[in-house]
């Protein structure tokens, strides 16, 4: 394994994990056996990124964004989309006002903290490409007026991976957008009594322990937090190696990757790392970090070519050899700093 030695004199910012830990502890009253699932949800809104989610239904994705909404504190608003959805049942419009013979602007439900925009790949290009754009600029221009979505502003799309009648599968360029794409899972045995047995039970009151005011201060600490050189060339070299394998010594995955993963996935490598490093209560990333959230990341950047999926290889699968072919390389970021 490779190991560097970097000698760096810094001052790290504070960090405050003691108020992330009780956060998922109350969650996780609610909440059973999405452990994975919660983490990516307040990594991407520590470092203002969005989620998609693939599930088949009834494994609590509703549930889980909603019960971390109350927690923070945050306003919460779910979006079923449809075929018959057009933009403006997602962002607003102006509406016609017959006393004052005025229009008004009547904003959609798209204008709150954390959104669901529940199986996403239901409703027709316009919709999904004005989703977008709200996740992307983090405003909506109605009429001639610009209207700015509340801050902090995460959005949790679901797709739902058994059924393909009367979907619209979103392309390569905006799933790009997305920080990360979590693949929810069946509970296991003994995770499933435990969520019967709360679901049946008396009904579970969360707290709230957050307020939008801290989500943003701790995502400002989260923009302070160190990132070795050596850390950006391990996310680089990753991404790269998804675009030209042979290169990287991985010449078997040639022919299996058509397109690789764009800048904007070493970009979400370390500003998710920087995250991770805050909730784990680091004031500087790690090459571990990174590699943590690598398959989240690059799942679905991944263009498979046709022979890769007729030979039922998986975006996992190439991610995997990746990190067997580049693990995470131990760093000493001098003093009492070294992993």
């Amino acid at each position: 394994m490779l190991m560097t030695h970097v000698q760096r004199s810094f001052a790290p910012p504070a960090t405050q994990p003691s108020l992330i830990e009780p956060l998922l502890f109350e969650v996780k009253r609610l909440i059973v056996g999405q452990d994975h699932l919660l983490e990516r949800l307040l990594v991407a809104l520590l470092a203002r990124g969005h989620v998609l989610l693939e599930g088949v239904p009834g494994l609590a994705k509703t549930a889980t964004i909603k019960a971390l909404a109350q927690v923070v504190g945050g306003s919460f608003g779910r979006v079923q989309f449809t075929p018959d959805l057009v933009p403006a049942d997602l962002v607003g419009t102006r509406i016609y006002n017959a006393k004052s013979a005025e229009f008004v602007t009547e904003l959609g439900p798209i204008f709150v903290n954390l959104l669901l925009a529940d199986e996403i790949n239901r409703s027709p290009a316009k919709v999904q490409s004005a989703l977008l754009e709200v996740m992307q600029e983090r405003q909506v221009t109605i009429g001639k007026q610009t209207h700015f979505v509340p801050d902090p502003f995460l959005v949790l799309a679901t797709q739902n991976p058994i059924e393909s009648d009367g979907t619209y599968p979103l392309p390569e360029a905006q799933l790009d957008r997305f920080m990360f794409k979590v693949l929810v899972n069946y509970p296991s045995y003994e995770d499933e009594i435990v969520i019967v047995e709360r679901v049946t039970g008396t009904n579970i009151t969360l707290k709230t322990l957050l307020t939008p005011e801290h989500l943003r201060a701790f995502q400002q600490q989260v923009d302070q937090i160190y990132v070795d050189p050596h850390v950006v060339f391990y996310a680089a070299t990753l991404v790269h190696a998804t675009r030209e394998p042979a290169q990287h010594g991985l010449q078997h995955l040639q022919h299996m990757l058509l397109y690789g993963a764009s800048p904007r996935a070493s970009i979400n490598l370390i500003t998710g790392a920087r995250a991770l490093a805050f909730m784990r209560g680091r004031p500087y990333v790690l090459p571990r970090d990174v590699a943590d959230l690598a398959l989240d990341v690059l799942r679905h950047r991944l263009v498979l070519s046709y022979e890769a999926v007729a030979d039922g290889v998986s975006p996992d699968t190439i991610v995997g050899d990746l990190l067997r072919r580049f693990p995470p390389p131990h760093i000493d970021l001098g003093d009492r700093y070294v992993a």
